[in-house]
């Protein structure tokens, strides 16, 4: 296993997110709702920040590494599903957009992992699509977390809506690496 910068950091995305889940579970005289709310946001933030900036320095450094490239996804999922777990026992978050954002990631998961093995992984590569749903997602869920309107904004609501253009996204980008896979699915299984 390769030890860098940009894996250390993937490394502390992972170590965050049981602080995202954790601080919900502290006695309200350690911590009132509102403070638990914030220390949660903040949390997600930084770890957010950091899957931005190790793929940065993973690029920028030269120190891409087939490890790095298999944990950074891993911490990206584990950070969305947990927090999305908190969220919907906050009753924040309707279980069935976290089922469909949750589900999507285990399907892509496993359709990337199986095009790897008949090598044609660069066929499901992430594409722009992707990448704006994980923004939206990105954004939706510190908003989410925070709760409590900011500067006169209801975040509650529009974390509720970047979660649901988030969802469409998400549906909409499975279809799309589905389509483009499909083909080699038709082959390889021989009676499609």
């Amino acid at each position: 296993m390769p030890f860098n910068i940009p894996i250390l950091l993937t490394w502390l995305r992972v170590a965050l997110i049981p602080l995202v889940v954790g601080v919900y579970y502290l006695p309200t005289h350690w911590l009132p709702v509102a403070d638990r709310n914030l220390a949660a946001t903040l949390v997600f933030i930084v770890a957010a920040v950091t899957d931005w900036f190790d793929g940065f320095l993973a690029r920028r450094w030269n120190e891409t590494s087939a490890f790095g490239a298999f944990l950074d996804p891993v911490a990206d999922k584990l950070m969305v599903t947990g927090a999305l777990l908190v969220l919907i026992q906050l009753d924040r978050v309707d279980a069935i957009i976290a089922f469909i954002i949750i589900g999507r990631e285990i399907t892509i998961s496993a359709l990337r992992e199986w095009m790897a093995e008949i090598g044609a992984r660069k066929s499901v590569a992430v594409s722009s699509l992707g990448k704006v749903k994980t923004a939206a997602q990105m954004a939706a869920i510190p908003m989410l977390l925070f709760h409590d309107p900011l500067f006169g904004l209801d975040l509650h609501y529009w974390g509720q809506l970047f979660l649901w253009i988030a969802g469409v996204l998400t549906v909409w980008s499975m279809f799309y690496y589905l389509r483009r896979a499909w083909p080699l699915i038709k082959e390889k299984s021989g009676n499609m």
